[in-house]
């Protein structure tokens, strides 16, 4: 795969996790990683999640922890919740991913995914279907309706709220195919945390 990692997403948060994601992405950009999505999970002693990937969707476990070094001097300086003791943690997106880029619905075009919209199309909010591209502004999915059968339906990028991979045997097999062939590492797990006065990392690849 050759998509730039500027790449803009569709998808932004919010709040404090929008000024980590502003403080993340030249960090990620400048080591070849894209940034896909930042969470803030939990509230006192929150953990800081950056999901990151390389251009071609892996990301070892190595991956992570370059990642983590290079970010954790970042966040010492900026200090966005200096108020909170927290946990910063780096992880690829996992096999059944968000999707957050246009060029996410054509790299993953043949897999299932759900997608969720911010107002009714066609009657509905949620889709659950399969992936046939992005063309003209929309994400392409094929989806059952009743009385009508098996239908493509062109939802705007700019009306999705989310969407995401479904986990199935197929994708698996492929997210494993994609790993193998870029040489990450096969191994899940969890690096050990590097505790700090104020903050502790880790390094994660889902899946």
């Amino acid at each position: 795969m050759s998509e730039p990692t500027s790449e803009a997403r569709f998808i932004i948060e919010t709040g404090k996790a929008a000024e980590i994601a502003e403080l993340a992405e030249p960090v990620l950009e400048s080591l070849g990683f894209r940034l896909v999505m930042i969470r803030i999970i939990g509230g006192a002693g929150p953990i800081i999640e950056i999901m990151a990937e390389r251009p071609d969707c892996t990301m070892s476990i190595e991956d992570c922890k370059a990642v983590s070094l290079n970010f954790s001097p970042v966040l010492d300086v900026h200090d966005p919740m200096p108020q909170s003791s927290y946990r910063l943690q780096v992880s690829s997106p996992g096999i059944d991913r968000p999707l957050v880029r246009p060029s996410d619905f054509d790299t993953w075009a043949g897999y299932e995914a759900k997608i969720e919209v911010k107002e009714l199309i066609s009657g509905r909010r949620r889709f659950r279907g399969v992936l046939e591209g992005f063309e003209d502004g929309e994400a392409r999915i094929e989806i059952d309706i009743p009385g009508q059968g098996r239908q493509v339906l062109g939802l705007p990028v700019a009306l999705i709220a989310e969407a995401k991979l479904v986990l199935t045997d197929e994708l698996v097999r492929e997210s494993l195919r994609r790993a193998k062939r870029a040489k990450t590492s096969s191994e899940p797990g969890t690096a050990p945390a590097v505790r700090r006065p104020r903050r502790e990392t880790s390094a994660q690849r889902k899946g």
